[in-house]
């Protein structure tokens, strides 16, 4: 005859080769875990440090690139001057242009002084 004869391998195996055998897959979880996860995790710690100790005074970027210094804190929004308008009435403070922002909006705490060197 032209065809010969197949042979089944045996079934199964042991546990240990099993186990050999889901090594590669485990090793990638754990690469995973450690180039991507944990360091993403790490950040958005920082950022809700960051978050919570905003206070009056401090100089922030928005996450839509908006420098302001923050006039206002509440629980969830926080008020930013964004300028200085040039025309001061007599003894009076310049009026500035203030807006509303979310927290979460804010992306970046800047070193005090920045403003004054932009």
């Amino acid at each position: 005859m032209l065809i010969s004869t197949a042979y089944a391998q045996a079934a199964g195996g042991s546990a240990e080769s099993q186990l050999i055998g889901f090594l590669p897959i485990i090793l990638m979880f754990v690469v995973l875990y450690f180039l991507m996860i944990r360091p993403q995790m790490k950040r958005t710690k920082e950022h809700r440090a960051m978050l919570g100790a905003l206070k009056k005074g401090d100089e922030v970027v928005t996450a839509g690139g908006i420098v302001g210094k923050i006039t206002k804190v509440g629980e969830s929004y926080i008020t930013l001057e964004i300028a200085q308008l040039p025309e001061a009435r007599h003894g009076q403070e310049a009026p500035s242009v203030e807006v509303n922002f979310q927290k979460s909006a804010i992306q970046t705490l800047l070193p005090n002084g920045t403003l004054k060197a932009i």
